[in-house]
C-alpha cells in the first residue's frame, strides 16, 4: 500500500526501479533538495541519493545556476501516481510554473520506472531528454551505473559515454 494525497491504495507488490532527477535553482537549493530527498524515502524503498552537482541553467533568460542530482529506490507505483506524488512534493516548496523553463524552488522529473514505457498527456516514461543530460547521467551512473534504458537497452554508463564522445 502507499499514499498519494492521503489516499491509501493497494498497488502490484511486484517492485522496481524507480529515478527520480533533483534540480533547484532559486532559493536555498541545498535545502530544497534535502526535502525533496527526505519525502521521497517516505514514498520508495531503499532509496539512494547522489552527490549534487552546480550546472548552468538551460532555459528561457539569465537563470541562477542549479544545483542537481537524482535518487534512486524501489517501488511499485505507477507512473501516474510517481507523477502526481512529485508534482505534490514540488509544490510543497513552493513550485510555480509561470512559463516553460522558469526558475525554480524545486524540480523532480520521473526519469526511469523499471522497464516500463509509458506515454499519456501528463507523464512520459522514460524521461525523453535525460539520454542528453549530462547532469542527470552524471549523478546516476555515481549510484546506479548499471541501470539500463529499456528503450535503448544501454546502461547508465553506456550512455553517459556516448556524451563524452567527440561530435564527427
Amino acid at each position: 500500500m502507499y499514499r498519494v494525497q492521503g489516499e491509501t491504495k493497494v498497488v502490484n507488490p511486484r517492485f522496481c526501479d524507480v529515478v527520480i532527477a533533483l534540480g533547484s535553482n532559486q532559493g536555498e537549493r541545498r535545502q530544497h533538495l534535502a526535502y525533496a530527498i527526505s519525502a521521497l524515502e517516505t514514498l520508495f524503498a531503499d532509496v539512494r541519493a547522489s552527490s549534487f552537482v552546480e550546472t548552468v541553467a538551460e532555459g528561457i533568460g539569465r537563470q541562477p545556476d542549479f544545483l542537481n542530482g537524482v535518487v534512486v529506490g524501489l517501488t511499485a507505483l505507477l507512473p501516474q501516481d510517481v507523477m502526481k506524488a512529485l508534482l505534490e512534493i514540488e509544490k510543497e516548496r513552493g513550485r510555480i510554473r509561470p512559463y516553460p523553463g522558469a526558475p525554480r524552488t524545486l524540480d523532480l522529473d520521473l526519469i526511469l520506472l523499471g522497464s516500463c514505457t509509458f506515454e499519456n498527456e501528463h507523464v512520459q516514461v522514460p524521461h525523453p531528454r535525460f539520454r542528453q543530460r549530462r547532469f542527470v547521467l552524471e549523478p546516476l551512473v555515481g549510484i546506479a551505473p548499471e541501470l539500463v534504458d529499456p528503450v535503448t537497452g544501454s546502461t547508465m554508463s553506456e550512455l553517459l559515454s556516448r556524451l563524452n564522445r567527440p561530435l564527427r
